[in-house]
């Protein structure tokens, strides 16, 4: 019960009522507190309801000077007593004390004249929280906070009280690379930001003496034990997203489809899980089948927005993250379910190969899915004979037309995601993989012919014939300096040559779960046989210019996030040993190719090598963050 000369508490700050009239109590309170200057406390009187104030003794009080003034430096020290009484071992106790319980606790019988210290050295310490439940119920309580939480205040206090100190202690055990983990980690987020791309400074490395790159955030991250070497940075130091998109695809409409007859074929590696294309041949068409998002992703959709902005599905050791949602594969991928939806290029071929007319259809596709390896063992059997015999033909077609082919060493690598072990191992080229080679580029080259016969604007995609010497070396050496010939490729709305293919008219279709810029082209094809507006031929190539920026990053952060993975791999199996091919020679060095890491490495051999002759190297120093490593002939 509140009565005149009664402690309150209004505002977190003490006051004494001074009278009672009707519903409202006068209370008399400092409203400026004296200034260490001389200047006097002044006072103030105020008219308040009793819901503005809590109770804090029911007095009387001496004055409200001798409340303000009273001091007892027994009062912590008595509280802190109360607290161990009060606490169990390790956790909060369940119980909330009223004010006044606790204070009689802490002092027994006490005065009001001690209750606003009491109070203050309540709220100010460690040991206690205010019950904020009660307090809205205008009852003043405090729970005891855990041991653990009691400590974890103390150190922040003493850190923000003495925030230089623990500073320059921070700073030294960084230069000794002596980090008390993991306290110390939370002084370390600007330089994983920093590793991460996601700023350019960061104070730490510049307090540090250290320079403010990514390169050399990495690697303080990983010699204090911040990171391990496993931690790849490069996607999301690029933009990009280590998940995949999350917005599922509306479920495919119902819509009239042709019935295509007989079964059909996806044929991909083992660890394929997103299969687009199929292949058939009925003995009069060519059918190539092709994942038919664009039924239902419309252009400029928020959809078609996010495929834009990740150009493609970024492919990394680590996993996949696919440009559209991953939930949406088994509606759209091919062989996923017993029947499955696609876009269809039926293609009729003259006897050379070549394409003489394409249909574009909305079909329903039997679809089986084989590996390489299967696909092989069936290459004589009616159902894939002819297939294989169109590519060989096709393969004739486009190198009597110019075209380059190259074959150099690939590698696939995959990491245990429990173990984080790295595995490399060579990707093989079975002729199936070189069958489903052409069978997507001459889907590719009958889409370009029906765009251009019913007049769509487009995106062509073309190259400028290479200049390659008439005394190119053979084997891997004669690879490289193929590679070093090539002409960049070029997208417009005009038709072009594509000499690197060897066909004159051509464009992507084949992968649009994949890859952005075969969405677009789907999604002007899915417009034009449906009778709705087409996609404005510059507005195209914008969306387009920008998937293929977005791709490029993407595609740097896989060949970085792969040569990091190959660094992991090398410091895993330190007693690694390889061959390494020359590919080219500088003076008394030479380029070699170590086809089982899939890498190059500039080395001084021990004797004169030509071109392709083969040496055994080991792997010396490794630096993670500069993605390098000193390669050393045996």
């Amino acid at each position: 019960m509140i009565t005149k000369n009664s402690v309150v508490l209004y505002k977190k700050q003490p006051a004494v009522v001074t009278d009672i009239e009707s519903d409202k109590y006068v209370i008399r309170y400092c409203s400026v507190p004296a200034s260490p200057t001389g200047r006097p406390a002044q006072y103030a009187t105020q008219k308040v309801r009793e819901k503005d104030i809590l109770p804090l003794h029911p007095g009387p009080v001496s004055s409200l000077e001798k409340l303000l003034s009273f001091s007892d430096d027994d009062i912590a020290g008595q509280l802190s007593e109360a607290y161990e009484l009060l606490i169990s071992d390790e956790e909060t106790a369940s119980a909330s004390y009223t004010f006044q319980e606790l204070a009689g606790i802490v002092r027994g019988d006490f005065s009001a004249d001690e209750s606003w210290l009491l109070y203050s050295v309540l709220a100010e310490g460690f040991e206690f929280s205010v019950d904020e439940t009660a307090r809205k119920n205008g009852v003043l309580s405090f729970i005891p906070r855990s041991r653990t939480a009691v400590a974890e205040l103390r150190r922040k206090t003493f850190e923000k009280d003495h925030a230089d100190e623990v500073r320059a202690a921070f700073l030294k055990r960084l230069k000794q690379k002596k980090l008390e983990l993991p306290d110390d980690a939370k002084y370390m987020v600007d330089v994983e930001a920093l590793a991460l791309g996601k700023t350019d400074k960061s104070k730490t490395l510049h307090d540090a003496g250290i320079a403010e790159t990514p390169e050399k955030a990495h690697k303080l991250l990983l010699d204090t034990g911040i990171w391990d070497i496993t931690r790849n940075p490069y996607p999301v130091r690029g933009g990009l997203s280590m998940q995949s998109a999350s917005e599922y695809l509306p479920s495919p409409p119902d819509e009239d489809r042709i019935e295509v007859p007989g079964v059909s074929y996806a044929i991909d590696n083992e660890w394929s899980a997103d299969p687009d294309d199929a292949v058939a041949w009925d003995g009069e068409y060519l059918w190539v089948h092709i994942a038919d998002p664009a039924s239902t992703v419309m252009p400029d959709s928020l959809i078609d927005k996010a495929a834009r902005a990740r150009g493609a599905t970024l492919y990394i050791p680590e996993g996949a993250s696919r440009m559209l949602c991953e939930g949406s594969l088994a509606d759209y991928a091919l062989g996923l379910n017993e029947k499955s939806r696609a876009l269809s290029f039926r293609i009729r071929l003259a006897e050379d190969g070549a394409v003489t007319d394409c249909s574009v259809l909305k079909t329903i596709v039997d679809v089986k899915r084989l590996t390489y390896t299967q696909a092989d063992q069936m290459k004589e059997t009616a159902e894939l004979s002819g297939l294989y015999r169109i590519a060989r033909r096709n393969i004739a077609r486009r190198n009597k037309a110019g075209a380059v082919s190259i074959d150099l060493p690939e590698v696939h690598i995959t990491v245990d995601p429990e173990t984080k072990k790295v595995s490399i191992g060579a990707v093989s080229h079975p002729e199936s993989g070189d069958m489903v080679r052409e069978m997507m580029l001459l889907a590719g080259e009958g889409a370009a012919h029906f765009a251009f016969k019913n007049r769509l604007p487009f995106p062509y995609i073309s190259q400028e014939a290479p200049e390659i010497p008439a005394d190119i070396p053979d084997g891997i050496a004669g690879e490289f300096r193929k590679v070093r010939c090539m002409r960049r490729r070029n997208i417009g709305i005009t038709p072009a040559v594509h000499s690197g293919l060897g066909i004159g008219m051509y464009t992507q279709v084949t992968s649009p779960l994949r890859r952005y810029s075969d969405l677009v082209a789907h999604e002007q094809l899915r417009a034009f046989i449906d009778g709705r507006p087409l996609i404005d031929k510059d507005i195209m190539l914008e969306r387009i210019s920008a998937g293929d920026e977005a791709m490029r990053a993407g595609r740097k952060a896989e060949r970085n996030s792969n040569m990091h993975w190959t660094l992991v791999y090398l410091l895993q199996n330190p007693d690694w040993t390889g061959e390494a091919v020359c590919i080219e020679q500088r003076g008394n060095q030479a380029v070699f190719i170590i086809p089982s890491l899939g890498q190059q490495t500039l080395l001084t051999p021990d004797r004169s090598v030509a071109l392709n002759d083969v040496i055994t190297v080991r792997a010396g120093a490794v630096t993670i963050p500069e993605l390098s490593v000193a390669f050393r002939q045996v």
